[in-house]
This record gives C-alpha cells, structure tokens and sequence, in this order.
C-alpha cells in the first residue's frame, strides 16, 4: 500500500470520512430493524456501501484522486487489521485482504450501476450484497426498495462540501418489513 505517500491533509480527512463511514455502517437499526446480517460479511457489507458513498460524494466534489485513494487505503488498512484480530494467519492475510479489495470493487461497480439504473438493478445489488447470506426467503422487497431508496438519498449528499458529511438515518421498515422474519 502507498498510503505513506498520501499528503497529510488527504490522510487526515479520509480518516475522518472513513471513521464517519464505519460509524454509520455500526448503526444498530440496520441489523436489528432492516435485518441485515450482524456478521462479519454483513458488516463488511455495510461498512463497503457506506465507504461507496464518501468516495462518490467525494466525486461529486471534484476531490476524488487523492482523498479517494486515501480513503480507500484505509478500508483495506482496516480489512487488513480486523482480519488479524479474527486470527487469521499471516500467509492467508494477504489472499484474504485481496479479495475483500476485488469485492469492494466490484460493490463499487455495481452500485454504481445501480444508480445509474432502474431501480431494479439497485435493488438487485443490495439484495445481493446486503443479504447474500441470509438463508431463504430473504429480505422483504419493501425493506430492500427502502434501503435503496436510503443508498439514492445519501448519494445525492454530493451537493453537499464533503467537510459536513453526515449520513441520514437509516430508513425505517416499510409496512410489513419488520427487519429479520422467520428463517433469518
């Protein structure tokens, strides 16, 4: 990683946006309302979607280069360390870390796309990157257009200076999605 050659006010402010990212994916009403996983892949999960969003508000700003790169050296810093606070051993790190790296990529792709869309395909990203664990039936369909609808709302946070970042709330369960049913 060449994270140690990121100027210091770039490092500053991407740790500051990623820490406001992790926070956000650590809301309890994500796992307990919405039903996600309270795991370590549905919390790898959250905390992608959430970096996804810093970065493409990032874009929105014209700051994408350097804060983005920065930003992305710390999520797989951090994948990095969590990982080794599971135990995982060292020769298996490296492997692991990169394929977290190629799966944020791809989450970035397909959100992305996502929101570049119909609001199927969003949808269809986060029911599949979101509750790809779940075992069947899997989520309910209002809680999955409720979460895209939440991924739409903070994406346009672009128009807002990246120094302000906040997330909104989590969206709240729709009628009949009263976050993990029977089976999950």
């Amino acid at each position: 990683m060449r994270g140690w050659l990121r100027s210091d006010s770039a490092r500053k402010s991407a740790e500051e946006l990623y820490a406001a990212a992790v926070a956000q994916a650590r809301r309890p009403e994500f796992y307990a309302s919405l039903g996600v996983p309270d795991t370590i892949d549905g919390r790898f999960e959250l905390v992608a979607l959430h970096t996804f969003l810093v970065l493409r508000r990032l874009k929105g700003q014209g700051q994408a280069a350097e804060a983005g790169q920065a930003l992305v050296d710390l999520f797989i810093q951090d994948m990095d360390a969590s990982l080794r606070e599971l135990g995982a051993g060292d020769l298996g790190v490296g492997r692991k870390v990169k394929a977290m790296a190629q799966a944020f990529y791809g989450r970035i792709a397909a959100y992305d796309s996502g929101l570049a869309g119909s609001a199927a395909t969003l949808e269809d990203a986060l029911r599949r990157n979101l509750f790809g664990t779940n075992p069947e039936p899997g989520p309910d369909p209002a809680t999955v257009s409720a979460l895209a609808d939440y991924v739409r709302r903070e994406s346009d946070g672009a128009a807002l200076p990246i120094e302000a970042l906040s997330f909104g709330a989590p969206p709240a369960p729709q009628d009949g999605a009263s976050g993990p049913g029977p089976g999950r």
